[in-house]
């Protein structure tokens, strides 16, 4: 296991100072380091402008993905790229206007595409995933709400058997690593979701999967169960960290105000890239769209979060309404949202739930926070040894909120951690 050096941030976890944390990003994967933090005994302050719940992961599936370890560069991924191009239609969209920026993304990108490579990442990947429901426990049993993360598992349907036989690989390399999945006929999904029976007659279930109740409710819930515990949460922008000597010593606010801090953590998502500089980092981070709609009184009902496969999109009941997405988009920095993704999506559903009501819909998107080998960063800086790295998760920021915010405090802390963090260093890049 990877033992973080000591230095002069060592500290017992259980002595009565209280040392302080700052908190940039106050989205899954920010409020579960902030818990952590104040879990191992610190004074923690957490920032960001938008309100709690309100980040890229409330405009998610809503799933912890567990066995979601594959990396996007599978196989045969170049050749796609050409109908990217042409059809804006698809479960994966490439704006031409993005192309220019983002080669240099695409070309480490496919770099991945290696079979061996594709292994080598599924393995650094589930070696976090396995402890996500453990790491979780702690953070939820401190909320009100014990039924923030409900207790089905997740199903997957396709159109036809090829499907299933393209994904069986990927299947196997799931299963060498120890996560499950059972296929399913027609029959066994119409008894497990009675809205797709007669619609499907190939799927799979991922018994080890689960899906919150709701995306934004769920980060709320823990944000609430922060601020109750005595953290300090400020709706603001982080606009500097503040060093002195080598070190941190604060960060500067939008508002004026300077926090102190003896730490800090960013954990800001695409928002981390402001503060490259400062971290003595250049990461390929790109922000890929991904659009959701939530249809309240759909007049359909769910009782799993389903993907469906050859649609690209995924139906997740949630207690603010029936929750459809999931397409994506490379749309290019600083690129306004194309809410006719969202559209396109809804058509799609209504093919498979002609009686779907689609009266009052919201429409979201959120930018994923992607680096071309899909694995996240947890890192320090070696520019700043007093401010730690925790974005980068793509579509795993709910999934993995919990794992990442352990593994910072005990870098924090100057703890071993219990996973080897050497495959999500920042440094991988260089």
């Amino acid at each position: 296991m990877n033992a973080v050096p000591r230095e002069n941030l060592s500290r017992d976890p259980l002595a009565s100072t209280r040392e302080s944390a700052v908190v940039i990003g106050g989205g899954i994967v920010g409020v579960c380091c902030a818990l952590y933090l104040q879990r191992s005994g610190y004074d923690v302050t957490l920032i960001d402008p938008e309100a709690p719940g309100n980040s890229t992961a409330k405009w998610s599936c809503g799933q912890m993905a567990v066995s979601e370890i594959i990396p996007l560069s599978k196989p045969g991924i170049l050749m796609k790229i050409p109908g990217w191009l042409m059809d804006q239609t698809g479960p994966l969209a490439l704006r031409p206007s993005a192309l220019p920026g983002i080669v240099p993304w695409f070309i480490r990108f496919l770099m991945c595409a290696r079979h061996s490579k594709i292994v080598d990442i599924a393995q650094s990947m589930a070696t976090l995933t396995h402890d996500v429901y453990a790491d979780y426990a702690p953070l939820l049993d401190a909320c009100d709400d014990k039924a923030l993360m409900g207790e089905c598992p997740i199903l997957e349907v396709f159109d036809n058997p090829s499907g299933l036989t393209h994904e069986q690989p990927h299947l196997e390399l799931r299963e060498s690593l120890g996560f499950k999945s059972q296929r399913l006929n027609a029959k066994e999904i119409g008894d497990l979701e009675p809205a797709l029976a007669g619609k499907f007659a190939h799927g799979l279930m991922f018994p080890d999967w689960r899906a919150v109740s709701d995306t934004e409710g769920f980060i709320a819930a823990l944000t609430s169960s922060f601020i109750a515990q005595g953290g300090r949460r400020i709706q603001t922008q982080a606009s500097r960290i503040v060093e002195s000597q080598g070190r941190a010593v604060g960060v500067d606010l939008a508002n004026g105000e300077r926090v102190a801090a003896q730490h800090v953590v960013v954990a800001a998502g695409t928002g981390a890239q402001q503060f490259f500089s400062a971290l003595g980092v250049s990461v390929p981070l790109a922000g890929i769209a991904g659009y959701q709609a939530v249809v309240r009184n759909p007049g359909v009902e769910f009782r799993h979060s389903t993907i469906y496969a050859d649609g690209g999109f995924c139906f997740t009941p949630m207690t603010r309404g029936l929750q459809i997405g999931g397409t994506i988009e490379f749309a290019g920095k600083g690129a306004k949202p194309n809410f006719k993704r969202a559209d396109i999506i809804l058509e799609k559903a209504k093919r498979v739930l002609p009686d779907l009501k689609t009266a009052d819909v919201e429409y979201g998107v959120g930018y994923r926070p992607f680096l071309p080998d899909t694995k996240p960063i947890i890192d320090r800086s070696r520019r700043l040894r007093n401010v730690f790295m925790a974005f980068g998760h793509g579509q795993l920021g709910l999934t993995l909120g919990a794992t990442t915010g352990r593994l910072i405090a005990d870098m924090v802390a100057g703890r071993p951690t219990k996973q080897d963090i050497t495959p999500f260093s920042a440094y991988r890049f260089s």
